[in-house]
C-alpha cells in the first residue's frame, strides 16, 4: 500500500451532516432572543444552503435551495415562496459563476457568501417594497454583518465534508 493511499482521507457520505446542519440551522432561526439581539440574528439557513450548494454540488443543488427556502418561509411565516425564490436565484448564480473554478478556497467562499447574503437582503428588500410592506434598514441589514462574521465558524465546523 502506498503512502499516498494511506494519507488520503476516506470519502464520507455527507447526507447525515446535511440533515443535521439543516436541523440545527432551523432551530437557531427560531430560537427566541430578546428584541435587541433578534435584529442581529444571522441568516443561518442561507449560509448552510450556500455551503452545501458550493461545497457538495453533487449532493445539493438548486432543488435543495428551493426546499430550504420553502422551509424558511414556513419557519419565519414569510410569504410562501419569497425565500425560496431568493435561495434558488442566489444558488443558481453562485453555481453558475463558480462552475469553472476547480478549487474554491476559504477566502473565495467567504467573498461569494458575503455577496450572496447582500443579494438576498436586496431581493427581500425589493419584494417587501413591491408588496407595500414597511422596510426598516436598521432591522434588516444587521444580519449582513453577523452572517459575514459567522461564516468562518460555520465553514470550519463543516469543512470535513467538503469535496
Amino acid at each position: 500500500m502506498s503512502i499516498a493511499k494511506l494519507n488520503r482521507p476516506e470519502s464520507r457520505d455527507p447526507l447525515f451532516a446535511i440533515v443535521i446542519s439543516v436541523v440545527f440551522a432551523s432551530a437557531l432561526m427560531v430560537y427566541p432572543l430578546s428584541y435587541e439581539l433578534s435584529g442581529w440574528r444571522p441568516l443561518f439557513m442561507l449560509m448552510i444552503t450556500l455551503f452545501w450548494v458550493l461545497c457538495q454540488p453533487t449532493w445539493c443543488g438548486v432543488w435543495f435551495a428551493f426546499g430550504t427556502g420553502l422551509f424558511v418561509d414556513l419557519l419565519v411565516d414569510a410569504p410562501l415562496g419569497m425565500n425560496a425564490l431568493c435561495f434558488v436565484l442566489i444558488s443558481f448564480i453562485a453555481r453558475f459563476l463558480t462552475r469553472e473554478r476547480r478549487i474554491l478556497t476559504f477566502s473565495n467562499l467567504w467573498i461569494i457568501t458575503s455577496i450572496a447574503i447582500l443579494a438576498h437582503l436586496f431581493f427581500i428588500w425589493v419584494a417587501q417594497v413591491m408588496s407595500g410592506v414597511h422596510f426598516s434598514f436598521t432591522r434588516h441589514w444587521l444580519p449582513l454583518f453577523s452572517s459575514v462574521m459567522l461564516w468562518p465558524v460555520l465553514y470550519y465546523m463543516l469543512k470535513k465534508w467538503r469535496i
